[in-house]
């Protein structure tokens, strides 16, 4: 039997496989519908009128940023300028500037870890370590300054690191081997030092003029306020002419303009400032440059955006190639780090290294400074200027009170207030953030 191959009569409809599928137009919208639009848009395409839009879609969906905390700065100003004339002295002021780089150097380090969303208990004795390395090779057994100093920074890091291995690679609780670091680091310490417990600094060492040395010429403070006000205009200003060729939101000129005018009147004022006593500071200068590079390199690279995308879920972090353990140690290597850092300027500020160093309240300070500043417990969200406006307010706390005749326990008290206020804050801005969706 053989079979005969007919084409469909004119008549006949065409099979869904005999014919190209037709291309199907969208639905109209309904009457009176309202097309969606990126909130975010309104602020190239609307001005100061479309950011006033997203800053008030920011505040109701909990994303304050650094409001809070500069906020409260203001009220410190006030409170203690009312009550002591010298609190806003060009002096007190240096001597805040030079008191705070210890802890913020440590607590600069503390953010890259709140990142992630652990924790590390260990630098407080770490930073002590530092301290006492450099000062028994320095000192003791008559090392090149710069030799023992990279010596004891480099010990920060490898500290960090085996940290971070147990951690990352073992699987401990950051929390447990963070706090046995807390406790070995400080016996290590305590046995470097020896007997005497205490080597003091020479006055022209390396270390010892980290606090003490101040740029005297005027030009100095001028000069370092007008290159950051230019290099910022510039690189926001190109900034958002890149991200307007591409189509994405970017801020309008007339939005940087004022931030540059607010930046310009806040550094030129603290050049005034400490032209009226010292001149410019050597640790200040240090930590503002540690702060613009860090920052960068969350912001604005790819191992940054990592440990963001890390503190946010470790399993789609995972998923999408990153390799979590390497990231893991590298950032506990980078607070092992900064506490090496922040070690060596605490030990400069008092000349030596003793027993006391990196105890009392040095470790809560440096965490309660970086979540005063705006660091998430929760990880994902921060940056590194955070550690400068957490330690601002602590420090101007600490000698706003000292300026009052305050006992130290009214201190701890008003400092752990503080820091509740901050992770209250931080708590319920979470859950904002989660109900708007945006979390």
């Amino acid at each position: 039997m053989s079979t005969e191959n007919t084409s469909p009569s004119a008549g006949q409809a065409t099979t869904s496989l005999d014919k190209a599928p037709a291309a199907v137009d969208a639905p109209a919208a309904a009457d009176g519908a309202v097309t969606a639009v990126d909130p975010r848009l309104l602020v190239r395409e609307q001005g100061f009128g479309g950011y006033l839009a997203e800053f008030k879609r920011k505040i109701r969906a909990g994303d304050l940023g650094s409001i809070p905390v500069v906020l409260g700065l203001l009220i410190i100003c006030v409170v203690f300028q009312s009550l002591n004339s010298n609190f806003l002295s060009a002096e007190n002021l240096s001597n805040i500037s030079v008191a705070m780089v210890g802890t913020g150097m440590i607590a600069t380090g503390i953010v890259f870890v709140l990142l992630l969303g652990e924790i590390d208990l260990s630098v407080g004795s770490v930073s002590g370590v530092s301290g006492a390395l450099f000062a028994v090779l320095s000192v003791t057994h008559g090392v090149n300054d710069w030799l023992a100093l990279v010596i004891a920074i480099a010990g920060g890091a490898l500290i960090g690191a085996i940290h971070g291995f147990f951690f990352a690679r073992i699987g401990a609780p950051a929390f447990a081997v963070t706090l046995a670091g807390l406790l070995f680091w400080l016996g290590f310490m305590l046995q470097l030092l020896g007997d005497s417990g205490t080597i003091n600094l020479p006055a022209d060492s390396v270390v010892a003029q980290l606090t003490t040395y101040y740029f005297t010429d005027v030009a100095a403070a001028y000069g370092l306020a007008l290159v950051a006000v230019v290099v910022f205009f510039v690189t926001s200003f190109l900034d958002s002419r890149r991200r307007e060729a591409a189509g994405v939101p970017s801020r309008p000129l007339s939005e940087i303009v004022l931030r540059t005018a607010v930046l310009a009147v806040v550094a030129f004022a603290a050049a005034i400032m400490f032209n009226q006593y010292k001149g410019l500071p050597l640790a200040l200068v240090v930590f503002l440059a540690v702060l613009v590079i860090t920052d960068f390199v969350l912001r604005r690279t790819t191992y940054g955006r990592k440990i963001f995308a890390l503190g946010g879920s470790v399993e789609a972090s995972r998923r999408a190639g990153i390799n979590v353990t390497l990231i893991r140690v590298s950032v506990y290597s980078i607070a092992g780090t900064f506490a090496a850092v922040g070690g060596l300027f605490i030990a400069s500020k008092i000349a030596a290294a003793n027993q006391g160093a990196g105890t009392g309240d040095l470790l809560m300070n440096a965490i309660a400074a970086a979540v005063i500043g705006g660091t998430s417990l929760f990880g994902g969200r921060g940056r590194t200027w955070n550690a400068l406006l957490g330690v601002m307010v602590i420090t101007s706390i600490q000698y706003g009170l000292a300026l009052q005749g305050i006992a130290t326990p009214i201190v701890y008290m008003i400092t752990g207030g503080v820091l509740l206020a901050t992770v209250v804050i931080d708590s319920i801005t979470r859950k904002t953030q989660k109900t708007a969706g945006r979390a």
